[in-house]
């Protein structure tokens, strides 16, 4: 089985950055067996019903603004895979979830600048997967269940969000300080995913400190859900890696061996 991983993808800039969490992800797919493909459930793609991304050769999306022009000359050209999105819609279906396949949608940058760090040759196979926010953590965790038989087969199931996500409070200049209110929060779900209390993972927005301080709008924990869902129950979580970037953005990731 290849565990499925959670990474916290940080700014769009994170690709020059020069901070802890990016030297990581720049080794990452070194460390890694070489997956068959690589399915994303990013933060940054949010739609009613499922969504996969079917284009054989899917576009670099440079869904930001206000950047140097270098981050609009971005490209991660990796292949996309139209018979593994058929099949990614079929097992969806199979459980219940209704999905659709979409020929035109690209790589936004919560799929790119992770791979792009970690596998910068883009040689191997990516699609997406949307997320559906208004539906929740429950949601998301039935979505990663079902696409457990794809990381039995090699597919590397890669959730893309944020342990934390306060936009309004990051300093983006001056001394890169973890405030108690974001530790607290990122030491309570390291600690429930290390004793696999993912029932209380489900209702965090209730049971974490400062949950919803950390997280004004659910989409950047969500990917979190699909990544520990395709895992399968009792799955064992491995941190691979922490830390703070601008004050408030923990980057901690995680893999889930099933």
């Amino acid at each position: 089985m290849t565990p499925p991983i959670f990474v916290s993808h940080g700014s769009p800039t994170l690709i020059f950055d020069d901070v802890p969490a990016r030297d990581f992800l720049t080794q990452l797919g070194k460390t890694l067996p070489r997956p068959k493909a690589i399915l994303v459930a990013s933060a940054h793609w949010e739609t009613i019903a499922p969504r996969i991304t079917a284009s054989p050769a899917p576009p670099t999306i440079h869904d930001y603004g206000g950047f140097p022009e270098v981050m609009y000359q971005q490209q991660y050209p990796a292949p996309g895979d139209p018979a593994l999105a058929a099949r990614i819609k079929a097992l969806l279906d199979g459980a219940g979830i209704s999905a659709t396949l979409d020929p035109a949608r690209g790589l936004d940058h919560g799929a790119w600048v992770p791979l792009k760090l970690a596998w910068p040759e883009a040689d191997i196979p990516v699609l997406q997967l949307s997320l559906q926010t208004h539906l929740g953590p429950a949601h998301h965790l039935k979505l990663g269940e079902a696409l457990r038989p794809l990381a039995e087969e090699g597919v590397l199931i890669l959730g893309s969000g944020s342990l934390t996500h306060d936009l309004r409070s990051v300093s983006w200049r001056g001394p890169n300080a973890e405030p108690d209110w974001v530790k607290s929060f990122g030491d309570w779900v390291n600690t429930a995913l290390a004793e696999g209390r993912v029932d209380d993972l489900v209702n965090y927005r209730r049971l974490a400190p400062n949950a919803a301080r950390n997280h004004p709008s659910e989409e950047h924990f969500l990917p979190l859900f699909v990544a520990l869902g395709a895992a399968g129950a009792g799955a064992k979580m491995e941190r691979l890696h922490t830390s703070v970037t601008f004050s408030v953005l923990r980057m901690d990731t995680f893999a889930f061996a099933g």
